[in-house]
């Protein structure tokens, strides 16, 4: 039997849904785990952090919005994530885990052999925090790390924070998607930005929606996107105080620089243009395609095949 999907969606969790998730996790039967919004005693989260501690076939982990809770539930998934060797992508958007639970959790995430995705959106995460996910971007060459992150409305970063974040993206030799938005980063974090952008030979999708940028922004994206080749495919700028006619400009230049290397790798799509694309369509994974589209639906089981390309560009 091919591993399943289960996705559950801001509902309270029954015991029997609990021993059914927990099974499917004993049995490796479950390859995406989406929790999302639910709700779920302490107990019963400690058992599913048991079950998959233990888990083979689990690839993607979705806890977002509030179900990572308190300190003791953080303690427990840093254990379960400790044993585990297999999951590639975790969301924990929306929890309110702070600079001293991702202290927690950090140690864990560090070591994963595994972990190639991570979402820290709206986690009320400051600098501290900063120090410890520039560690998760290793320098070129070090080590494998994550591809890709995300770090969105989470404004107890300072400057300096966001400067240390530029100086780990330019050095690392694998991160390929960064989802900044809703921060209040002003224009002198995106000239920073900018300068990593330029530096990166990975970045390929840079998210700056609603990050308080203006007009000088947007001229110093253009300069860099239009005087240095880089990875770039994607640069979000939505709700900033941007004239339509910079976006367009930095948007037509992006969209040369794809075409120029397709008509270059011929007819067919090459192996890393189509990673490009499929990273960009995942960045908003853990909101989209990783939850029911209906939220009355409450237990979902499919065949595997739901986000397969991030998977199986990791086990390549």
């Amino acid at each position: 039997m091919l591993p399943s999907s289960i996705q559950i969606s801001g509902e309270p969790l029954s015991g029997a849904e609990v021993r059914d998730i927990c099974r499917g996790l004993r049995d490796n039967a479950v390859r995406l785990l989406s929790l999302r919004g639910c709700r779920l005693c302490d107990r019963d989260f400690g058992r599913i952090c048991r079950a998959l501690a233990g888990a083979t076939s689990l690839a993607q982990l979705n806890l977002n919005l509030g179900v990572v809770s308190s300190p003791s539930r953080i303690k427990q998934l840093a254990e379960a994530l400790r044993t585990n060797r297999s999951i590639q992508s975790l969301f924990l958007h929306g929890s309110p885990l702070t600079d001293a639970g991702l202290a927690l959790l950090n140690p864990a995430l560090a070591l994963h052999p595994a972990l190639v995705a991570l979402d820290l959106g709206d986690c009320m995460l400051g600098d501290e925090a900063i120090n410890l996910i520039c560690g998760l971007l290793p320098p070129d060459g070090a080590k494998s790390g994550l591809k890709e992150l995300t770090l969105s409305a989470n404004p107890g970063i300072t400057p300096k924070g966001w400067s240390r974040l530029a100086i780990a993206v330019a050095h690392s030799s694998q991160v390929r998607v960064l989802n900044l938005d809703y921060n209040p980063l002003g224009d002198h974090v995106a000239g920073m930005l900018a300068v990593a952008v330029a530096s990166s030979r990975t970045l390929e999708v840079l998210d700056l929606e609603g990050t308080g940028l203006t007009n000088q922004s947007a001229q110093t994206l253009l300069d860099m996107v239009e005087n240095y080749p880089t990875a770039l495919r994607s640069l979000v700028l939505a709700e900033n105080s941007i004239s339509p006619e910079l976006q367009q400009q930095i948007c037509d230049l992006l969209s040369e620089g794809e075409e120029e290397e397709e008509v270059a790798g011929g007819s067919g799509d090459t192996q890393e243009g189509v990673r490009g694309r499929e990273s960009a369509a995942h960045q908003r994974g853990s909101s989209s395609w990783m939850c029911p589209s209906d939220p009355s639906s409450q237990m979902v089981l499919m065949t595997s095949g739901l986000g397969d390309s991030l998977l199986a560009e990791t086990e390549m």
